[in-house]
């Protein structure tokens, strides 16, 4: 009861012997200062949106723009050719010198601020047009041409100075609908060698008779979206693709991340929470106030960035039908999960964040706590890893009101979610299963320790070892990769460690403590919950996952084979699969649009007839002249696939949307059903690395990230996922089903071994 007085700013009472007025200085205090940090939050989102609004130009433009023209007009000389004068008649004035003279004084700024608002709108158009401008991206490095040269340093000089996260959004253009015909032919193209002839020609005469029927007006249709929307595709994609799949989202949607493999920070497993979690703060902190800096290729050209807007403080709400993402505008805890109990952590202190020796605190307290779960928390996280209708019943029934619905709240908003494993997890280069085990504890944990719907929950090992698992929906490994890079960077170059492994600094306040969550979960509800956990307890024992380090060579063997290193691996991922199943197979290589706004991914279809000619002939034996000339050819229509997709001219985001119109429409189209019916049996995705420049990794090998991964997307495919870690060493992350007779991570990573080691022998001079 005593922070329920004390939480009581003012009190009135009437006595008999008159009125008692009480006040609570310290809750008066805590109410101003939430009031203070409430305004300045306001004040700087409105500063930022006027920062973004006229971005390129900036404020201090305006002044300038207004003081050449008052200079001009007092050495009576007229910019305006009379304008000025016609605003000055119709400002309100006493009729006097001085009142005639001020009058004119502001109509000449007036009509500065119209020519500097004249000034922005065009910058930003300008921008705009010179954003649309692609082939920049189709030319070689050290080839560029003059037109790509002059665009680039219009780019520079147009594009603004000190740029916020959302500034270039205005200006970023739409993403275009490509022309029908070609997104057809361009799809006829990537499977006509991967069917038999007598099936191509019937998809053929689909096609054909797609594109003179009604592929016309579902064209139509959406190029009327794509005038009205901000993205054609982007609302659609995140709706149907992930939050109306009433499937579990574990391992089927959700991804993971590993931390850097090579170093070990510290053992002392709530001084490493504590580090990361303040990084990860801050972090927030920046993409709050817009100061984390955009990506930027070629330090000139802009992605979208709306992305970063729900990072934090989102949650995937469960429905019968379909799913909703929710993101709150603000959080001031998270919660962490450990031993089966759930922890409301407050991370600020009279209106400052907790510094990391402070957080440590709260989380040595909580690894401590011996207390036992109460009946069915333990596993209460298994509804989230389940089917969804069962999970969306559930949370209707059972936690819409009490201390269940207060609990779920404080998951459900906190900034996000936190797991304290009990068990460790290392890379021990004696023992790669090891590695394998690390990558399953991210990806699924126990099925009942990760809170799936959370944009992301971060897990730390008992030995100190990190990772996270994050939803899908929300955005793309991009995004998390980004935030990953840089709170790792900072824990490395700005906190750090004692001697004993501890956080660095002192405590200056005593911090809170964590609050433990309360639940009443009935016999019912602990029944939809241990249903939810045999759903993920089979599809974790259905997932074979194998992590395997190749270090043969990496990065810098493959620049000097002068073939990007994407295509290079794309190439040995074929070959590979051609050695474990002997065909080939419709591949999915994930691409990104955000060149675009609000741009998501996009497919490369990069099992083409180039790549598997070549494979073929390694496969064969043919003469290393021959075989490196073929992956040449397959490497240069990689790389023009690969820009294709980049710059708005890929297949399947097209055809998806197409496919849309046609269910609206309620008109079946034989082509589309079978185009977007064809099996993924190969899903790859390459992690991006360094996407900051706050890591010099030549200064520091040691600090390469083990990248992440995710489920095979197909009962008989496989799921590889690949980060060029550095100049020697590549990760792949390999997941298949067990319950496939056919399919085996561990051998599929061999075979890529051995398929990588024999491209790198075709170009041995022996």
């Amino acid at each position: 009861m005593a922070e329920a007085h004390s939480a009581v700013a003012f009190s009135f009472t009437v006595t008999p012997d008159g009125y008692d007025v009480r006040i609570n200085h310290e809750a008066l205090k805590a109410v101003w200062e939430s009031g203070v940090v409430s305004w300045k939050k306001r004040i700087g989102k409105l500063k930022n949106n006027i920062h973004n609004g006229v971005f390129p130009a900036s404020l201090y433009s305006w002044l300038i723009v207004v003081t050449i023209v008052l200079a001009v007009q007092l050495v009576s000389y007229d910019p305006s050719f009379g304008f000025i004068q016609l605003i000055h008649l119709h400002i309100p004035y006493v009729n006097s010198a001085s009142s005639s003279l001020l009058g004119l004084y502001i109509s000449t700024i007036v009509f500065g601020t119209l020519i500097w608002i004249a000034k922005f709108l065009v910058l930003k158009y300008l921008l705009k047009l010179l954003l649309s401008y692609h082939k920049w991206i189709y030319e070689v490095h050290g080839r560029t041409s003059f037109t790509t040269k002059l665009w680039f340093t219009l780019i520079k000089l147009y594009g603004g100075r000190k740029p916020l996260l959302m500034s270039y959004q205005a200006s970023i253009p739409k993403l275009p609908v490509p022309d029908l015909r070609s997104s057809v032919n361009n799809y006829l193209n990537s499977v006509q060698h991967l069917m038999p002839a007598e099936k191509y020609k019937e998809v053929e005469t689909l096609a054909d008779d797609f594109c003179k029927g009604v592929g016309k007006k579902f064209q139509r249709y959406l190029i009327l979206k794509s005038w009205w929307a901000t993205n054609y595709v982007s609302d659609w994609w995140e709706e149907y693709i992930y939050l109306r799949g009433r499937s579990p989202i574990m391992i089927n949607s959700n991804y993971y991340g590993l931390d850097a493999l090579l170093v070990h920070n510290t053992s002392v497993q709530a001084a490493r929470a504590a580090n990361l979690i303040y990084a990860m703060l801050m972090y927030r902190r920046e993409v709050d106030r817009e100061e984390l800096r955009p990506i930027l290729i070629n330090n000139v050209v802009p992605l979208c960035s709306a992305q970063y807007e729900r990072q934090f403080n989102t949650t995937r709400i469960p429905g019968i039908e379909t799913d909703k993402l929710v993101h709150f505008k603000e959080s001031n805890h998270i919660t962490v999960y450990h031993k089966g109990r759930y922890f409301k952590v407050l991370i600020k202190h009279k209106q400052r964040f907790l510094k990391p020796a402070e957080l440590e605190i709260i989380f040595q307290k909580i690894l401590d706590d011996n207390s036992a779960p109460m009946e069915g928390e333990e596993h209460l996280a298994a509804l989230t890893a389940g089917e969804r209708i069962p999970w969306a019943k559930a949370r209707q029934e059972y936690f819409n009101h009490g201390k269940n619905k207060t609990s779920l709240d404080a998951i459900e908003k906190a900034a996000f979610c936190v797991t304290f494993d009990t068990e460790p997890q290392e890379y021990d280069p004696k023992d790669p299963s090891k590695l394998d085990r690390y990558g399953k504890a991210m990806i699924h944990g126990k099925g009942y320790d990760r809170w799936f719907d959370k944009s992301f929950t971060f897990v730390v090992c008992s030995n100190g070892q990190i990772g996270f698992n994050a939803e899908h929906s929300w955005a793309d490994a991009p995004i998390m990769a980004h935030m990953w890079e840089v709170v790792v960077t900072r824990e490395h170059i700005l906190l750090g460690y004692d001697e004993k492994g501890h956080c660095l600094g002192t405590p200056e306040c005593e911090p809170p403590h964590p609050i433990r969550l309360h639940w009443e979960i009935p016999t019912p509800c602990i029944d939809v919950i241990e249903s939810s956990f045999q759903v993920a307890t089979k599809l974790m024992n259905d997932l074979d996952l194998h992590i395997m380090m190749f270090t043969e060579f990496g990065k810098g063997f493959v620049k000097t084979c002068k073939v990007s290193p994407d295509a290079f691996i794309q190439a040995a991922l074929q070959l590979t699969y051609y050695r474990m199943e002997n065909k080939f197979c419709l591949t999915y290589e994930s691409s990104m649009t955000r060149l675009f706004r609000e741009g998501r991914t996009e497919t490369v279809r990069s099992c083409t007839a180039e790549v598997c000619n070549f494979a073929l002939a390694l496969n064969e034996g043919k003469p290393k002249s021959e075989c490196i000339k073929l992956l040449n050819k397959a490497a240069e229509t990689h790389q023009k696939l690969y820009r294709d997709t980049m710059t708005g001219r890929g297949v399947d985001r097209h055809l998806f949307c197409l496919y849309v119109v046609s269910k609206y429409l309620d008109i079946e189209s034989p082509f589309l059903s079978k185009a977007l019916s064809e099996p993924w049996k190969l899903s790859t995705s390459q992690t991006p690395h360094q996407q900051t420049d706050r890591l010099d990794l030549n200064k520091y090998p040691d600090r390469i990230c083990g990248g992440g991964g995710f489920g095979p997307v197909t009962d008989d495919g496989y799921g590889v996922s690949y980060i060029i870690a550095g100049e020697d060493t590549i990760f792949f992350h390999i997941s298949c089903k067990v319950s496939c007779p056919h399919t085996d991570s561990h051998k599929f990573g061999a075979t890529l071994k051995k398929s990588l080691c024999d491209m790198r022998e075709m170009f041995s001079k022996n």
